[in-house]
C-alpha cells in the first residue's frame, strides 16, 4: 500500500536527495506462529479483532534501538486531530514512528507500554492506519527543509496562518466566459497584496469562521472582515 505513494513526486525526490529516509517496517514479521497471527478477538466479545501486543512491542522494541528518543505516533479516530500546527510540531522531530492498526485497535498496553501520542485525520472511520499514516508523512515532510522546491508556497498556504488560502488563477484570461479579476492583470502588486488578503479573509470567514479565531489578525484585517460582514 506504501510502495506508490512514498515512491512518486515530492516524496521520491525528497528520499533521492536524502532529506527525508523512510522505513517500512512490516508487524507480521515480529510474529512467532507459522500463520504470522497479529490480531486476535477482543477479551468481552463484539466485533472484529484486535492487533495483539506482542509483535508490536517487539516491532517497536527493534526500532527504538536503532534510534535516539523517536516520537511514536498511533493513527486513530481517537487522537487529536491534526492540524497544521501539530505537522510543524513534529516535522522538526528527528525520527518519527508511525503506527497503524487495522480493523478494530490494537491492544491498549501497546499505548500505555510507549506512552504513545494518538493523531487523528479526521471524524469518520477507515479500515485501517495505513492511509492516515500516508497523509501525515505526506504532510510533515513538507515542512522540513528543502523538501518543497518553492519554500515560499508552503508558508503561504491554507491554514499556515489559520486563514484559507486565496483563490488562485492561470492561463487563459478567460474560459468559457470566466474571466480572471482584473486586478490579477493590472500588474499593481500592492493591490494584488490586498485582493488576495481580502479574499482569504473572506473564504475563511464564511468557510471556516472557527479559524478566525485562532488567527493573528492585524488591524488592516479587521478593517477587512468588517467591510466584508456590512457589505
Amino acid at each position: 500500500m506504501f510502495a506508490g505513494p512514498f515512491s512518486e513526486s515530492i516524496l521520491k525526490k525528497a528520499q533521492e536527495k536524502k532529506i527525508i529516509s523512510i522505513n517500512l517496517v512490516d508487524i507480521r514479521d515480529f510474529t512467532e506462529d507459522k500463520h504470522n497471527t497479529a490480531d486476535d478477538k477482543p477479551y468481552g466479545g463484539g466485533p472484529g479483532m484486535v492487533m495483539k501486543p506482542e509483535p508490536i512491542s517487539k516491532a517497536l522494541n527493534t526500532l527504538l534501538e536503532k534510534s535516539e528518543n523517536p516520537k511514536i505516533i498511533f493513527m486513530s479516530p481517537s487522537g487529536k486531530k491534526l492540524t497544521q500546527e501539530k505537522a510543524k510540531e513534529l516535522s522538526k522531530e528527528k525520527d518519527l514512528i508511525i503506527l497503524c492498526g487495522h480493523y478494530e485497535t490494537i491492544d491498549e498496553r501497546i499505548i500505555e507500554k510507549f506512552n504513545i501520542e494518538e493523531i487523528s485525520i479526521g471524524d469518520y472511520i477507515l479500515t485501517g492506519g495505513e492511509l492516515p499514516a500516508m497523509l501525515l508523512v505526506d504532510c510533515v515532510s513538507r515542512l522540513i527543509h528543502g523538501v518543497v522546491k518553492e519554500e515560499q508556497s508552503v508558508e503561504n498556504e491554507s491554514f499556515s496562518n489559520n486563514l484559507l488560502d486565496y483563490p488562485s488563477y492561470t492561463k487563459p484570461e478567460s474560459f468559457e466566459g470566466l474571466k480572471v479579476p482584473d486586478i490579477l492583470t493590472s500588474g499593481h502588486h500592492e493591490e494584488i497584496r490586498k485582493w488576495r488578503r481580502k479574499e482569504a479573509l473572506k473564504r475563511t470567514l464564511f468557510r471556516r469562521p472557527d479559524l478566525l479565531a485562532k488567527a493573528e489578525l492585524k488591524n488592516e484585517d479587521h478593517k477587512i472582515i468588517e467591510e466584508i460582514i456590512n457589505g
